[in-house]
């Protein structure tokens, strides 16, 4: 299969948004991650091509996924043939999202010393 052109607009610290991530990773898929937060231009951008104000949003060859999960990109990706399915277990929680400590905790760079929660 070839590499999707994939773009990402994501949260800097975001439970959704790093299982979209994983997702990621797993497959070993090239993206081009836009950090809404960091960047409101691509907030701005991701609004615009989504319709809504919601993220995560991925864009994957010309066709939008909004507000959508880790787990919701690797099903649509199998389903239309972009990736075959694998029983890998992605490295962080793909369908969760994070705590204000967790929130925190990234923050100051201590990611693996919390949980996601469910």
């Amino acid at each position: 299969m070839s590499q999707p052109n994939i773009t990402a607009y994501l949260k800097t610290y975001c439970g959704w948004s790093e299982g979209v991530r994983a997702i990621f990773r797993k497959y070993n898929l090239d993206y081009e991650e836009k950090d809404i937060i960091k960047n409101p231009a691509f907030r701005w951008e991701m609004e615009q091509k989504s319709g809504q104000p919601l993220s995560p949003c991925v864009e994957i060859n010309g066709t939008m996924l909004p507000d959508i999960s880790g787990e919701e990109v690797e099903s649509w990706m199998i389903q239309n043939g972009i990736v075959s399915e694998s029983n890998d277990e992605p490295d962080a929680p793909i369908n969760s999202a994070c705590s204000d400590e967790q929130h925190a905790a990234m923050a100051l760079g201590e990611i693996a010393k919390v949980k996601f929660i469910n």
